[in-house]
């Protein structure tokens, strides 16, 4: 089962300035249309190869445009041993409508 923590879960820890890092799986293109701050890029194509910029031991959230290739994203790096890995329910879009108003639905 893939780890999953919700937009108002995510919300708490950034607002408590947890030590977490968002890792945003999705293509350049929709980065330009809607982005957490404070978000990292790795496009889900690219995350295997990258495995070296990361740390096992960070917590990480894994974020796309509705969940599914995050999904995907937070099973790799879980079979690669990272430890503290989340999967955001809804990803970018729901962050859009029930946290960020201000950000686009796409």
């Amino acid at each position: 089962m893939t780890p999953e923590i919700t937009c108002a879960e995510l919300k708490q820890k950034l607002d408590n300035q947890d030590e977490i890092v968002i890792i945003d799986v999705r293509e350049d293109y929709e980065r330009d249309i809607s982005t957490i701050e404070g978000s990292i890029h790795i496009p889900l194509a690219e995350l295997q190869d990258r495995l070296d910029e990361l740390n096992k031991d960070q917590a990480y959230i894994l974020q796309c445009r509705s969940g599914g290739r995050s999904a995907s994203a937070t099973q790799i790096l879980k079979a690669e041993g990272f430890k503290d890995v989340k999967n955001l329910i809804g990803g970018i879009n729901e962050w859009a409508r029930s946290i960020d108003k201000a950000l686009q639905v796409y």
